[in-house]
């Protein structure tokens, strides 16, 4: 570890503390120049960090989103609080599927799986969703929310079980639009959402329903990486930003 950094890792985040015997042993400055020269590197640093893990996404992940790439926020350090972190958003919560990306394990369910599980007329254990092969896709790779919402308005209003078999859907009056519906125990289609488009042709499966959890192995590094990246920058950002006072102060002088 480089002199002049503290790096405190934690299942949320990474802290950056600054070394106060260091920075307290440039004595042309006063203890308030020091303290500043060293937030603005903390911050700076907290700030490469951010960008590494940001960038680090789009290599791990497929088109990651917005959502994704904006789970983390830096919380600055300040002349009197010498640590920067960079840290979920409060907002993630619980919800975040980022945490198993980064340590690997079993994903807890989403709150479309929750959802799934709740409203839908099926018999057996919903654990886990995935799209199937007639899902439509956003430019990002993920379910549309368009589909998704057709899903679940079309499948809430079967409150008759019959509504879920072939024989009954089949007395469903006939539209230009894809009727979704969930195949009834003992039917010989696989579990999840299917669809027909019309009379007679053939049917497409929209989502896979299994009752086994999905489990990943650990992908994401943003902890390593982020030791790593503050490291290197810290010590950058530490000369720059005392130099930068140093010419300050001389000016004032």
């Amino acid at each position: 570890m480089a002199s002049g950094l503290s790096v405190l890792t934690h299942g949320n985040g990474v802290t950056l503390t600054g070394d106060r015997a260091l920075i307290r042993s440039l004595t042309d400055l006063s203890d308030r120049d020091l303290n500043i020269a060293a937030t603005w590197a903390l911050n700076d640093t907290a700030a490469d960090v951010l960008t590494d893990v940001q960038q680090r996404m789009g290599q791990v992940f497929d088109r990651p989103t917005p959502f994704a790439l904006n789970a983390f926020q830096v919380r600055k350090a300040r002349p009197n609080d010498l640590q920067a972190a960079v840290q979920e958003r409060p907002s993630v919560g619980k919800r975040h599927f980022l945490k198993v990306q980064e340590l690997g394990g079993v994903r807890p369910q989403t709150g479309l799986e929750r959802n799934l599980g709740f409203k839908l007329p099926y018999a057996g254990h919903l654990q886990t969703v995935t799209p199937g092969p007639a899902a439509l896709l956003d430019a990002r790779g993920n379910w549309s929310t368009g589909e998704r919402n057709r899903v679940l308005s079309s499948i809430r209003a079967q409150s008759d079980k019959h509504m879920n078999s072939k024989r009954g859907a089949a007395k469903v009056k006939r539209s230009s639009a894809a009727q979704f519906f969930v195949p009834r125990a003992g039917s010989k289609l696989s579990p999840g959402v299917w669809k027909r488009t019309s009379r007679g042709a053939k049917l497409q499966k929209v989502l896979n329903f299994t009752d086994r959890s999905a489990v990943y192995k650990p992908r994401l590094k943003f902890l390593d990486g982020a030791e790593v990246v503050a490291s290197r920058q810290m010590p950058l950002h530490l000369r720059r930003t005392l130099a930068q006072m140093v010419a300050k102060r001389a000016v004032k002088v």
